[in-house]
């Protein structure tokens, strides 16, 4: 991102763009590379080609803190594979001062459960912990917000590193998103005795739905109460969609439903039930709606039967006809019997496969048949 000069020029850290350092001092970028850098990255058998190709620019910059952000990770339990992994994806680290690195450790130890997790974590996303300084008063600042709200620390840990930018911003706002989606589960018919887990299991499953704007997620829900969802109709399909109600849009959704019920010729009601059933027909745009109904036909699925069984339509034309292939080699007949085998993640159709094939392996006992007795 930045290009190269012969010339020094002083820099202050950035939070998204090159370089998102920690350190508060001045970085001198120069046209030669800084020897001191690469011999210490070669000490700890880091892809120095590597970080040439992606991000060269690093090698350039003085000060770096190599082998501090290196002791730092060690002290934390890392080994030196795990250490040259994290430098090789985000050299970015060795420009963040020590001193502000160890403060973030502190920050981040306070939610996580131990340190050898930590590095994990760190391993997985070496972006959000490397990150600039100028965040940590808001960092600290929602981590409190969230433990006030006795979320388990684990969910707090992997929102701060899945989705660092929310925690990047002031506290008020995650406070408004929070207070509106507990408002809604509320207002919908949910027990409060059950919220701090749905809210748990929301932000978990979609740890962005916390950057979308409040009034997102209130029109949508007005939109598909317009469209007859009674109110625990929408507490089932706000906690299927798994935080991704934000993801969608009235117009969006308008002419996914017009799709899929002019697609199926159905009415509204076994529209909606199909919705309650798989609510990815809501957020799929009509060009893989086409493709899935398709696939489905051409393998000689029938429109009653994706109508009977919906969630068919969450497997790519691929899934469905390798697992189709796999069926017909045991002689399941896809017309007669049911498509809930071919439903689910691979775990659920392998079980549903061997079962199956036990089914067929073992021939059924017949209590009234003669035994065959030595002759």
């Amino acid at each position: 991102m930045l290009r190269l000069i012969a010339t020094s020029l002083c820099l202050r850290c950035q939070p998204v763009t090159a370089p998102p350092l920690s350190c508060r001092l001045c970085v001198t970028l120069s046209s030669a590379e800084n020897q001191q850098t690469v011999e210490a990255l070669y000490d700890l058998s880091v892809d120095i080609q590597k970080i040439r190709k992606l991000k060269g620019w690093v090698l350039h910059q003085s000060p770096t803190y190599t082998k501090e952000v290196a002791g730092l990770l060690m002290d934390m339990g890392a080994s030196g594979s795990i250490i040259a992994r994290i430098l090789v994806v985000h050299p970015e680290a060795i420009l963040c001062n020590p001193e502000q690195l160890q403060a973030q450790k502190d920050l981040w130890i306070s939610v996580c459960p131990n340190q050898k997790e930590l590095v994990g974590i760190i391993e997985k996303f070496p972006a959000s912990f490397f990150t600039s300084s100028s965040h940590h008063d808001n960092q600290r600042d929602n981590i409190a917000f969230f433990l006030s709200l006795n979320l388990n620390k684990r969910i707090i840990t992997k929102l701060i590193a899945s989705a660092p930018q929310s925690f990047s911003r002031p506290v008020e706002q995650n406070e408004v998103m929070v207070h509106t989606l507990q408002q809604a589960y509320q207002e919908l018919g949910g027990e409060e005795a059950n919220m701090k887990i749905w809210l748990q299991k929301l932000l978990s499953q979609n740890p962005f739905v916390l950057l979308k704007p409040p009034e997102v997620l209130r029109q949508n829900l007005r939109f598909l109460r317009d469209k007859g969802f009674s109110t625990a109709e929408l507490l089932h399909l706000l906690s299927k969609l798994r935080g991704f109600v934000t993801e969608l849009n009235p117009d969006s959704m308008r002419r996914t439903l017009a799709y899929s019920r002019d697609t199926m010729d159905c009415s509204e009601a076994e529209l909606r039930d199909m919705i309650l059933k798989c609510p990815a027909l809501l957020y799929y745009p009509e060009t893989i709606l086409a493709e899935r109904f398709q696939g489905l036909l051409s393998a000689g699925i029938s429109m009653s039967q994706i109508i009977e069984t919906p969630t068919v339509m969450e497997l790519t034309t691929q899934i469905v006809n390798y697992r189709l292939d796999r069926l017909r080699a045991h002689g399941y007949n896809v017309r007669t019997g049911s498509l809930d085998v071919l439903n689910g993640t691979k775990k659920d159709f392998e079980m549903s496969y061997g079962k199956l094939q036990l089914r067929r392996e073992r021939p059924l006992f017949n209590p009234v048949a003669p035994l065959k007795g030595d002759d």
